[in-house]
């Protein structure tokens, strides 16, 4: 697939000289589904925005098939976006809410009236047509949003964190809904999450961000199995963090011990960063473990058992179906393949 959108050595900066964006480069391919994912503040939102044609950068450039876009204003590039608030017209009823860029671009009448209807299909509000969208739900209202965002065929859509105001179960169904939009009409989806699970569950590939900075560009079994720094690990999932060293290859120590491992090429004694994910952590007998702790405390997240286990040094984070008593001390084990090293996080 050939890029679509790419982004050269991007920077903002505010007044004060504070930057939200630090040198940033990226290529977005055609009919890909891509997710910027990162805490608040981390330059998710500026950098959609600056793709959309709302901000312009302080320096760098956009590319858009192949040609810079800087400077062209939002309504001249073929991309349309969807936001939070989906800013649907109140007056208008769902039909003339999608038809609006229509007739603003002065199609005629029959054309409208294919294209609404395609539109209507796609996001299953067939029958809604005369309804004001006053009275549409949360789920239907953001339905409405993306159909008349869809109904001009951009060749991008950006999407800010357009889920983030409905309850759990529709979210959930609206992810599969996009998904399976997307797909079907085979276009390139930039999309705007602070979720993780968001993230993982519909991208082909997820940005991380922090500080203006993209921390990793990967899949999402790619971001989630082999993350690249610790920020990455805890972000994306939870995780156990640990100080450690690398005495030499394939051999790490941390809370006194020393584990073989899988990871090499690191400097002899080098200090990292060890991370062990809690599904990895296996608990068995503390007499035959590599690791001991005292349970701390137990809660049930419906698929499976949190546990803390006070151990040396570190509080291990444990995710078994089998529930261990508080106050017991118990026994923790990992497979070398399970230990994931990584230079240490620059501050």
């Amino acid at each position: 697939m050939e890029n679509i959108v790419s982004l050269k050595n991007l920077v903002v900066e505010f007044e004060d000289g504070e930057r939200i964006l630090k040198n940033i480069s990226l290529d977005i391919k055609d009919k890909e589904f891509v997710t910027f994912l990162g805490p608040s503040g981390c330059g998710k939102t500026t950098t959609l925005r600056i793709i959309g044609g709302f901000l312009e950068p302080t320096s760098g450039d956009v590319y858009f098939d192949g040609k810079r876009i800087n400077g062209v204003p939002p309504h001249k590039r073929n991309v349309n976006t969807v936001f939070q608030r989906y800013a649907l017209f109140p007056h208008l009823n769902v039909y003339e809410n999608i038809a609006f860029g229509l007739r603003i671009k002065k199609l005629s009448d029959k054309e409208i009236v294919r294209r609404v209807g395609e539109m209507l299909e796609l996001v299953n509000l067939r029958g809604f047509e005369k309804r004001s969208v006053n009275r549409l739900s949360g789920g239907q209202q953001q339905r409405v949003a993306i159909a008349r965002a869809l109904v001009n065929h951009p060749k991008v859509l950006l999407l800010d964190e357009p889920l983030g105001a409905l309850d759990l179960k529709l979210r959930k169904e609206m992810q599969t809904e996009l998904r399976k939009i997307q797909q079907a009409l085979e276009l390139t989806f930039v999309y705007v999450t602070h979720d993780q699970e968001e993230a993982l569950t519909m991208s082909d590939t997820v940005v991380v961000m922090n500080n203006g900075i993209i921390q990793q560009i990967g899949s999402p079994i790619n971001i989630y199995n082999e993350p690249v720094n610790a920020f990455v690990a805890d972000f994306i999932g939870e995780s156990n963090i640990i100080n450690g060293c690398m005495p030499e290859d394939c051999v790490v120590e941390f809370t006194g011990k020393r584990f073989k491992c899988v990871d090499k090429g690191f400097n002899p004694n080098e200090t990292v960063d060890v991370v062990i994910r809690p599904e990895d952590v296996k608990v068995v007998p503390a007499d035959k473990a590599k690791l001991t702790g005292i349970v701390e405390s137990v809660v049930f997240k419906g698929v499976h058992y949190e546990i803390i286990v006070d151990g040396v040094d570190h509080k291990w984070i444990i995710h078994s179906t089998k529930a261990e008593p508080v106050g017991a001390m118990i026994g923790m084990d990992f497979d070398p393949f399970d230990i994931h090293i990584m230079k240490k996080t620059e501050e």
